[in-house]
């Protein structure tokens, strides 16, 4: 089910991510204080309709969320960063 939480804090909670070949700690202070964020989530990375319609979708309308005051876009998923990060340069992410 699709909801619209526009002006909710989010949680504080600690995310293990993997960039450039390092684990890091990323707090929601760090992905979303001060800003305004678009989250969304999908099913699964290489999954038909995220990869075709679903991801291909905000990056279509990245620079309209941009000109209108959005500072970042996250995708959640239940894929591993390991899948994540390979899904992402196969959308020219």
């Amino acid at each position: 089910m699709l909801s619209n939480c526009e002006g909710q804090r989010v949680p504080n909670v600690t995310f293990r991510t993997r960039q450039a070949d390092q684990w890091l700690d990323v707090t929601t202070d760090d992905l979303f204080a001060n800003k305004t964020v678009i989250v969304f989530s999908l099913p699964g990375a290489f999954t038909p309709t995220c990869s075709s319609t679903h991801l291909p979708g905000y990056n279509e309308l990245a620079n309209v969320f941009k000109a209108n005051g959005v500072d970042d876009i996250v995708c959640l998923s239940v894929n591993d960063a390991f899948v994540m990060n390979e899904w992402a340069k196969e959308q020219n992410g």
